[in-house]
């Protein structure tokens, strides 16, 4: 093999590796931005399951629910409402308890009620307060209720999971500059005699900069279709599997996490690609040995 052919497969060979190392770390930064984007898609269906229990007076009919229902569609907060009848809550009772109140009360004790879901923007103690404060000042309502123990908890323990996630993605950006910084350095150092011959003859930092910006750029967009392809390849593999995943795992976070990969890559790149370039400008020719 000629001297000439050797020392493309080299550049071939090296240029390849560094596309490989730096895919495998836009891998790990894209799970994370696809895991933190899904646990908000959990968070927000977990929310919108959480119920507020409008309680209406004994005297209260039908026709006073419905009206109350009336007014209250379209108000920004809430996301669905269900009247409960007397007849249905005590055939809710009698299933899940398995005892009828009637036959030794002799009489239905249940009331009128509706069941509320609020917007998962409105899922927490303070928003939930002043709503049901709203509520009971409705005419003929009795009682607002609602799980104020479980949603502090649930808020609580999202707020933490977050911090969690967003802990590991800064700690991953930081390795993945330091070890794509190294890659490239490397790859930009073994030019140092080409650089300080160029800069020798009188070409412009910039003029030499460029083609090695552009060559992070194309490592930069190649990593990053090669960590999207993976990522996407393992959610169709999983949804195989379990189609159940495509309900949390939207085409929209898709989208934000295949792009997130591509911009995350090409700032990484470009911007350690420039450094490195300017470290072996600065230096003098007794050190580039």
């Amino acid at each position: 093999m000629s001297h000439k052919r050797k020392h493309k497969v080299f550049w071939t060979m090296q240029a390849l590796t560094s596309a490989i190392s730096t895919s495998l770390l836009l891998i790990l930064l894209g799970l994370i931005v696809l895991l933190s984007l899904t646990a908000r898609v959990v968070a927000d269906s977990v929310k919108e399951n959480l119920t507020v229990t409008v309680v209406f007076d004994d005297d209260a009919q039908t026709v006073d629910a419905v009206h109350l229902m009336d007014s209250l569609n379209g108000v920004r907060y809430i996301s669905s409402i269900d009247y409960i009848s007397r007849e249905q809550a005590l055939q809710e009772q009698i299933e899940s308890m398995g005892i009828d109140p009637t036959e030794f009360l002799g009489v239905n004790p249940f009331s009128i009620s509706m069941e509320i879901k609020v917007k998962p923007e409105y899922s927490c103690n303070d928003s939930l307060q002043w709503i049901s404060e709203e509520l009971r000042s409705q005419k003929l309502v009795a009682d607002v209720l609602y799980q104020k123990d479980l949603v502090e908890s649930l808020n609580h323990n999202l707020h933490r999971a977050s911090l969690f996630l967003l802990a590991i993605a800064l700690l991953l950006v930081v390795i993945s500059l330091s070890l794509i910084n190294n890659t490239v350095r490397l790859s930009v150092f073994n030019h140092r005699f080409v650089i300080h011959t160029m800069k020798l003859v009188g070409a412009k930092w910039s003029f030499i900069r460029r083609p090695f910006l552009v060559r992070g750029f194309w490592l930069g967009v190649i990593s990053a279709f090669i960590a999207d392809a993976a990522i996407f390849g393992g959610i169709y593999w999983a949804s195989r599997y379990d189609s159940g995943v495509l309900q949390y795992i939207t085409q929209e976070n898709m989208v934000i996490t295949g792009l997130s990969v591509l911009v995350i890559g090409l700032v990484l790149t470009i911007v350690c690609t420039f450094f490195s370039v300017t470290h072996c400008l600065k230096m003098r020719g007794s050190e580039l040995y």
